[in-house]
């Protein structure tokens, strides 16, 4: 329905999305950010986005859809805010951590390579059981620290921090068997 009226081109799409998504896209910028006013910007240029990208494209989840515009819009802003500022977010720290097995995209060749990374991740999310695919998702998706994740999924800290580290060392060797290397 929203992206009919996307594709109308009626503004009703504008304000539909802020009442469905805004929330969500809201959350996923806070993790990122930790700035109501940020994540809230980001927020405003997730929808202009959409608006922008709708048509031609069609996406199939709009959910997943905004949820990418927003996540990168959000990484792009903190990537400007810290080169301002040399803070102290976790951000860096979450980012080393997933660094140590999977490749970074900057350095890989060729789109195909993405495809096949992205197909590997697909496969490798699919097969972990729920509670650790929420985890894993969480601190790499959304960005949250331990503690949130401890809180939101009912677990210790360092359950958390166990499981965490043990499904990068799968992901790994999982990245490895399918001959993707670092």
């Amino acid at each position: 329905m929203i992206i009919g009226l996307y594709e109308a081109r009626s503004e009703q799409a504008i304000c539909e999305t802020a009442k469905k998504y805004g929330r969500y896209c809201h959350r996923i910028a806070y993790g990122i950010l930790r700035s109501d006013e940020d994540a809230e910007e980001c927020v405003n240029d997730t929808f202009l986005r959409a608006w922008n990208a709708i048509p031609p494209k069609h996406p199939a989840r709009l959910q997943t859809f905004l949820g990418k515009i927003t996540r990168n819009l959000a990484l792009n802003r903190w990537e400007k805010l810290s080169a301002e500022k040399r803070g102290a977010g976790q951000v860096p720290a979450i980012l080393d951590e997933l660094e140590q097995c999977v490749p970074a995209g900057k350095d890989t060749a060729y789109a195909d390579d993405d495809m096949v990374i992205r197909d590997v991740l697909d496969r490798f999310l699919r097969g972990l059981p729920t509670e650790t695919r929420r985890i894993f998702v969480r601190r790499y998706w959304y960005l949250c620290s331990i503690k949130e994740i401890a809180e939101e999924c009912g677990v210790s800290e360092s359950k958390a921090a166990v499981t965490l580290y043990r499904t990068r060392a799968k992901l790994k060797t999982m990245l490895e068997k399918e001959g993707i290397t670092l």
